[in-house]
């Protein structure tokens, strides 16, 4: 699968994923993913970021509003068109740019910091965009991304679950598998039947790589990585948002934080 195809799935995702994650769907996003990425975010006050297939901007809303100077670039065009319309409506001095990471539209040194809210698991080669990234970044710059968790959500996953329906286990198959472009086809799990019998899945493709071909593609590209986070809920978060509740069994996604050294 190449880059004009993935971009053709998130073209066709773009505009349902958009309405229903603006809707407040997207529980795993909103309710821990999110929060817990902005709380590893170094400070961004005053510096120059790109967010790397930044959808519909509602997270690079979020860190612009941590005082950053922000770029969003995207595959997908609905979601740039809606991106640009939330821009108009509450200005936050973003700019958005259609594109894909194995050849940013940006010169060397461009940015302070690049972040990559659950994008790169998605995206054709991810050694040339990590090294796309390197050479936007000044010296001395970040990348901070979350992915899905490659060692706890492989292409293969089940909750297993107790007879109260409370996640207590996973099952885990083809952690192994890096097989590019696994179409899943799926829609936010906290859907009622009778929403999701009105919906298209989303569509999906997926480009699995084991934890140590993430380290190895991440310290390839020139970078040094700074520290990982594995949100779990607490006790409370998982009481009021059961959907998350199994990542206190084992954690759903990663956060990478990476920096460009000052000198090669």
């Amino acid at each position: 699968m190449d880059a004009k195809e993935v971009s053709a799935h998130w073209e066709s995702n773009a505009e349902t994923w958009t309405m229903l994650s603006r809707a407040g769907h997207d529980r795993y996003r909103d309710a821990l993913n999110t929060p817990a990425f902005l709380a590893m975010l170094p400070t961004v006050a005053g510096l120059k970021g790109l967010d790397l297939g930044c959808g519909e901007g509602t997270n690079t809303r979020a860190v612009a509003r941590l005082g950053a100077s922000m770029t969003g670039l995207d595959i997908a065009p609905t979601f740039l068109r809606h991106a640009r319309d939330a821009e108009r409506r509450d200005p936050l001095g973003i700019d958005y740019v259609l594109g894909d990471g194995l050849t940013l539209p940006f010169a060397d040194g461009s940015f302070d910091f690049v972040t990559a809210f659950m994008s790169m698991m998605d995206m054709v080669d991810q050694a040339a965009v990590l090294r796309e990234v390197t050479r936007i970044l000044k010296p001395g710059g970040f990348l901070q991304f979350s992915i899905l968790h490659p060692c706890f959500v492989p292409p293969t996953r089940r909750n297993i679950r107790d007879e109260h329906g409370v996640p207590v286990a996973i099952e885990l198959a083809d952690y192994f598998d890096e097989s590019d472009g696994r179409v899943e086809r799926w829609l936010f799990s906290g859907l009622s039947p009778e929403q999701q019998a009105t919906l298209t899945p989303f569509a999906v493709p997926r480009f699995h790589r084991t934890l140590s071909t993430w380290v190895a593609m991440i310290v390839g590209a020139g970078l040094r990585i700074e520290a990982f986070g594995e949100p779990m809920a607490s006790e409370e978060v998982a009481a009021a948002e059961p959907i998350v509740a199994d990542t206190r069994v084992a954690p759903i996604f990663l956060h990478v934080l990476a920096k460009r050294p000052m000198t090669p």
